[in-house]
Parts: structure tokens; sequence; C-alpha cells
């Protein structure tokens, strides 16, 4: 694709952001990044070890930044960490050059996707994790919806089905 343009993922954990990304990247011949990866990359510690450390306050911090520089870049799939979107600074970086696609899914499938998952602080608290998940969906459907250009329902389809039919809508946006 020449098109410079990005797409950015946004939606709770276990919505498919990172293997739909990929997937949706390769077949836009586009470049594929997560957020989540780039701050464990250049901080050299897992996710859960900065909300350790620095608590979600710090961990958000680092990820605004992460996400609006990375939205500085041209012709990619960015797939953003479930909370990124809740950030005035993130959505404006969001808007200003790409299409925002929400990944939904039900609270069930994020419990099935997230079932193993060691490295999500927010689900590792002790509390009950359908618990969590309602609460956080409740903060933050809203904000997907209202952010989103594209609304994609990622239950019972394969990663690279989701992929194929998002291409086809950003085809369709973006005229091409």
């Amino acid at each position: 694709m020449t098109n410079a343009k990005n797409i950015y993922l946004v939606g709770p954990m276990g919505v498919g952001k990172t293997t739909i990304g990929k997937a949706l990247a390769k077949n836009l011949t586009l470049e594929f990044v997560d957020s989540d990866y780039e701050i464990e990359q250049r901080t050299g510690v897992t996710i859960s070890t900065i909300f350790d450390i620095e608590g979600e306050d710090g961990f958000r911090n680092r990820e605004i930044r992460m996400v609006t520089e990375l939205a500085e870049r041209k012709g990619i799939v960015l797939a953003t960490g479930g909370g990124a979107v809740m950030s005035e600074d993130v959505r404006k970086a969001l808007r200003h050059n790409g299409l925002v696609v929400y990944l939904h899914a039900s609270i069930d499938m994020q419990m099935d996707r997230t079932r193993n998952s060691k490295n999500r602080p927010l689900l590792n608290t002790g509390v009950d994790r359908r618990e969590v998940l309602e609460q956080l969906m409740q903060e933050r459907e809203p904000m997907y919806r209202q952010e989103a250009d594209v609304v994609y329902e990622t239950d019972g389809r394969s990663p690279q089905t989701a992929a194929r039919e998002i291409a086809g809508e950003v085809r369709k946006l973006w005229q091409f």
C-alpha cells in the first residue's frame, strides 16, 4: 500500500489487537507495531514490572509518550494498549493521520483469550477477572466507540478473517 496513513487498533485486552494487527499489516503491506512491545523493548522490562515499580500512572505516562511518538510514523498498523484511548493526548495523535479501528469482543471471549496470560497487571490483582473486565469495558467502551472510524466484532472470527474484512473496510474508506 502506498498510502502513508496509519491504522490504529483500539479495544480492551483479549480482543486480538496484536494478532489481528499483524495479519492486517501483512494484508495491507504496512509495518506492524505494538505499543506495549515497544515500551518493553525500550525499558528492558515487562509491563507487569513497570506496574510494580511505577504503578499504573507511571505506565500510562510511558504509554502516552510511546503512542504519540509512534503515531508520527507513516504507514503503520499500531496495536495500542487497552487503556491508551483514555488519554486526550493519545486520542489527538490517533485522529491526526489515520483510521481508528475498535476491535470488540464479548466479556466471555476476553476471559477465554486472557485466561493464561501472566503479563496483564490489571487482571492479576486478586480481584475476579470477569469483574475487572466488565468494569474496564464499562469505563472505556464509550471512548472506544467515540474514536472509532470502524467498529469490528472479533467474536467467532479467525485473525485472518478479521484482517481480511478490516482491510476491505479500510480500502473503502481510503478509496483504493
